[in-house]
């Protein structure tokens, strides 16, 4: 038996290859973009699920509550005092929050090493990276030791043993490698090699109860402690840090809170850290939720769209296997042996569109990955559930229906040749068509948004020009303080080369969120987090940065050096009348005095709120001249390569002959900061082309079928004198009503949609009632085209061939 329905499958789909084509190809393209999103569902979703102690190891987070501001940072007596007053704390861990880069002197050669973590010795007690050699004990023992990831260990040493070979970073330090361990793709850290050397970041801020510096993971005896551990942290800034302030000041605590808003301790479970959290100083990021579930999502719609398309085009082939049907049923075919039979078809057909999927998705998923940012591989064998539960899902959601349907034509009837059917069934039809209307409504509407938002974010004004200016890494950490000064003391050189207009230096970096350190001062009853600015003179001027009150500062002016200052509009307009032009305060201990106002730019993402700035320059503030971090150079349009190839021979002859030469277009460094978005839009492009492709398909089918029910009917209107016109309006009426109820149906989810994905952005579009008016404009002529399509045809039938029974 089954091999005769195999037969008769093979047979069918061999007669009818268009239609076979067009079932498989759908389905296969709404089971590859589910396999796609659930293969990146899975990655993200993994992130330190392999941590055993991942319910009790929290990123500790400084709360501002009414500022309604989280840092992932904390202050170095925070830990010990807990520690020391609670024994529910087991342990804590300092770490810096980005992978750095050094060079490195081992054997006497020289090695570049990238992604580097700073952290305590004992990291591995909360990260534990299994040790493929040497002993992890050996590095919990001692600071300044060295672990490397296993690929780096092979990189820089082939197939020697590294445990117990010494590293000599820039200042001389000699650091041993006490082992080899192996990562984890699913870490929030990722390092190449983890170096103890956390400790010489407290040198300065011991027992500061101000001064935030690296990211903090605690671990608890238990998780029940969390809240009460959170509270005692907050009470301990209340006591070291919010009253002893208040007593320095000579002011009531209750003055106090009114100036200075109270910190407050929150613990972020470690396994929350990626997808569940609104800050995180993990070096590998936050991944983006939203995306995520947009993502998962949109393909289950996709996948929906083409399971109805199947529904669709299965039960408009009904009617060609009707007297197959008819004929079956008179030599003894059971109703169950019918639906039997097309769902074993419907499960051939399922495997079949399998089989493409995975195709499809081996061959995309290089572009998926690029799409997202990712590294995806497919494991077959560890994906074979959820390989299954899809299978499962499209087999009896798409098989069960069009069975059902067959099995029900009457035998008598269809053998004559008459194959009216009655109501039943038609309802449920039409509510698949609005479905299909509806998913594609949404679609259009959603990607029109997205479009609109993403060119609303590329064309606005970002307050800065970045047009011909690159910037340079400035490492040479073994300048320490001396780093401005050594700036300084080649920048003349720098301009003398052919092609370069113009040269800066800034701690900051533009597509970066913040400026690299903040401080919080007062004005009067007024407090505000600045970020630190620091800046060599000619740099607003060089990046077409207006200032729109004050004046800019000037080499020529000693106190420019010493004390003057400027803020950016969002400072100036919080601080009111409060801090004017020509002002003093007091910042950090130090008397500084405002001479101007900038325009406010977008220092990082566009789609963020623009943060308090504060202006200087680097010699006004002493300990930030260690921090020059990049070298801004504007270039001649003219010969641009040529250019930066003689500042690469000027950089490695006189400045950094240690690190690579690195450099970046402000422009394109910029870009980056809202890449996410615009692959979104680039995803969002695809998926409309896709989803308004598989509607097509079945709109086309159901209106062969609907429509082809009617040649009688039409055969009839034809003799009685009934126009192509009027016949045309009487076949495409039904669709025009139902793509108005499937369009009005999607209007809600749609708005909600692209109201919670605008709502992400600080500086977004409006929604207008003119995308929705385009959608409708859009699916209307796609449906007529189609549907006109095929009812231009049905008028051009020969109505003997459907009058002959008469």
């Amino acid at each position: 038996m089954l091999k005769n329905w195999f037969k008769i499958y093979i047979h069918n789909a061999i007669k009818n290859k268009w239609f076979t084509f067009l079932t498989i190809i759908g389905l296969a393209i709404g089971i590859a973009g589910v396999i796609f999103s659930t293969l990146y569902w899975k990655d993200e979703t993994s992130y330190d699920q392999w941590n055993p102690d991942k319910d009790r190891i929290y990123e500790t987070l400084s709360v501002f509550p009414i500022a309604g501001e989280e840092w992932p940072t904390s202050v170095e007596p925070l830990p010990r005092y807990l520690k020391e007053k609670s024994d529910k704390v087991e342990n804590y861990c300092w770490f810096e929050g980005w992978y750095g880069k050094e060079t490195f002197y081992v054997d006497q050669k020289k090695v570049y090493i990238e992604g580097i973590v700073s952290t305590d010795q004992n990291f591995f007690d909360f990260i534990p990276f299994k040790f493929i050699k040497g002993n992890v004990n050996d590095f919990r023992k001692n600071k300044y030791g060295i672990a490397l990831e296993e690929s780096e260990a092979i990189k820089i040493f082939g197939n020697e043993n590294p445990v117990g070979k010494i590293l000599t970073n820039y200042d001389g330090r000699k650091m041993p490698i006490y082992g080899v361990f192996k990562g984890n793709k699913f870490s929030g850290f990722q390092p190449k090699i983890v170096i103890s050397n956390i400790y010489t970041r407290f040198d300065d801020i011991k027992d500061n109860w101000g001064a935030y510096g690296p990211g903090l993971l605690i671990k608890l005896k238990d998780s029940k402690y969390k809240s009460e551990i959170e509270k005692l942290g907050t009470d301990l800034f209340y006591e070291n840090s919010t009253l002893k302030n208040a007593k320095a000041e000579g002011i009531a605590v209750e003055e106090f809170l009114k100036i200075y808003e109270p910190v407050k301790v929150k613990f972020q479970a470690l396994k929350d850290s990626r997808l569940n959290a609104k800050v995180s100083k993990l070096p590998e990021g936050m991944g983006n939720k939203l995306f995520l579930q947009i993502n998962l999502g949109l393909s289950y719609l996709i996948l929906i769209l083409s399971m109805i398309n199947y529904v669709n085009l299965s039960t408009a082939q009904a009617m060609r296997r009707a007297k197959e049907v008819g004929i079956r049923k008179i030599v003894g075919a059971s109703k169950r042996n019918i639906i039997l039979q097309f769902m074993i078809e419907t499960i051939i057909t399922t495997v079949l569109a399998f089989f493409v999927a995975l195709a499809l998705v081996e061959v995309g998923l290089s572009s998926y990955n690029q799409l997202i940012n990712k590294n995806l591989e497919i494991d077959i064998v560890d994906f074979i559930p959820n390989l299954i539960l899809i299978f499962t899902i499209v087999v009896v959601i798409a098989g069960i229906f069009p069975a059902i349907y067959v099995s029900n034509f009457k035998e008598l009837n269809v053998l004559k040749g008459n194959f009216s059917r009655s109501k039943n069934g038609i309802w449920l039809r039409n509510a698949m068509l609005v479905l299909q209307f509806s998913i594609a409504t949404f679609f259009i509407v959603g990607g029109t948004f997205i479009i609109q938002q993403m060119n609303y974010l590329s064309n606005k004004d970002l307050g800065f020009s970045g047009d011909q200016i690159i910037s340079i890494r400035f490492r040479r950490q073994d300048l320490g303080e001396r780093k401005f000064d050594f700036y300084k003391s080649f920048q003349q050189d720098l301009l003398k080369v052919k092609g370069v207009q113009d040269v800066n230096a800034t701690v900051f970096t533009f597509g970066s969120s913040n400026a690299g350190s903040n401080t919080s001062f007062r004005v009067k009853d007024k407090q505000l987090i600045t970020e630190n600015m620091a800046m060599d003179f000619g740099f607003l001027n060089m990046m077409k940065i207006n200032v729109i009150e004050g004046r800019d500062l000037n080499p020529t002016i000693s106190s420019d050096t010493i004390s003057n200052v400027l803020i950016n509009e969002t400072a100036k307009k919080y601080f009111g009348e409060t801090l004017k032009i020509n002002d003093e305060f007091y910042w950090n201990d130090q008397k500084l005095k405002l001479v101007g106002v900038t325009k406010d730019f977008n220092l990082g993402e566009p789609q963020l709120k623009i943060k308090p700035m504060m202006f200087f320059n680097f010699k006004v503030v002493k300990w930030l001249s260690a921090n020059v971090d990049n070298i801004l150079i504007k270039v001649d349009a003219k010969d641009t390569q040529q250019t930066i190839d003689n500042i690469e021979k000027f950089w490695k002859a006189k400045v950094d002959q240690d690190y690579p030469f690195e450099y970046e277009f402000i422009n394109k460094q910029f870009a980056r900061s809202y890449e996410n978005y615009t692959k979104q839009e680039q995803m969002f492009k695809i998926l409309n082309v896709i989803v308004i492709t598989i509607a097509l398909f079945g709109l086309f089918a159901l209106s062969s079928y609907t429509i082809e029910r009617k040649y009688k009917e039409i055969a009839i209107r034809k003799v009685l004198g009934a126009e192509t016109g009027s016949l045309l309006k009487i076949l495409s009426k039904q669709y025009i009503y139902l793509s108005i109820i499937g369009f009005t149906i999607a209007v809600v989810p749609s708005y909600l949609f692209v109201q919670k994905w605008l709502d992400s952005f600080v500086y977004r579009i409006d929604i207008s009632i003119w995308v929705y008016v385009l959608a409708f404009v859009l699916l209307l002529t796609l449906t007529l085209c189609v549907v006109l399509l095929k009812a231009y045809n049905a008028t051009r039938i020969n109505i003997l061939n459907y009058l002959k029974y008469e």
